[in-house]
């Protein structure tokens, strides 16, 4: 039986890094209480999490079967720009996360796996050792996915030619044939 970290809903559910850019490390943490959980997990995870999320409130929305309140944007009130919580302790690496929404509480319901060492090609139907479930109300799923954009926004600019992301001495751009381009800021 493996270990659920649940919060539903947590007093604070945020992403966030922990390092320079280039070198930042992306974290999901959740609070309830003195209870703190932290899972370590890629960029591209968090964007495509905060994405879904907002997909998601906006299908919902759009299905208008609901007795709660969707808002369209994150609420006034519920931006949270403060950095991780100490101490920052990596539960397990994320692999696998699923998300949906349950009518029957009204909020949306993440779930986040390990990492396995599985090859991509074969199925892993065992059960995962941990769990990293969060229940989050529409308002604050709605803030989370706004404060993911920035934490995510945060990191080095990508280039406007081939999209890869600019080191401060600049990066060999694949559209300009191996010139090197220098972060304009």
């Amino acid at each position: 039986m493996p270990v659920i970290h649940e919060f539903d809903p947590p007093e604070r559910f945020v992403a966030g890094t922990v390092g320079e850019p280039g070198a930042r490390t992306f974290f999901l943490q959740a609070r309830s209480g003195p209870r703190l959980v932290s899972v370590a997990l890629e960029k591209q995870q968090v964007v495509v999490l905060a994405e879904r999320v907002d997909e998601l409130l906006d299908e919902v929305m759009a299905g208008g079967d609901n007795e709660v309140l969707i808002p369209a944007v994150a609420p006034v009130g519920l931006e949270d720009s403060a950095p991780l919580e100490q101490p920052i302790e990596e539960q397990f690496r994320a692999g696998t996360m699923t998300l949906s929404w349950d009518p029957t509480i009204q909020r949306v319901v993440i779930e986040v796996f390990p990492l396995t060492d599985t090859a991509d090609d074969e199925p892993d139907d065992s059960e995962p050792e941990e769990v990293f479930l969060v229940r989050l109300e529409a308002g604050p799923a709605r803030a989370f996915v706004r404060r993911s954009a920035l934490v995510v926004e945060a990191g080095r600019p990508d280039c406007p030619f081939c999209g890869n992301p600019i080191d401060p001495e600049g990066h060999l751009c694949v559209r300009a044939n191996g010139f090197r381009r220098r972060d304009p800021t």
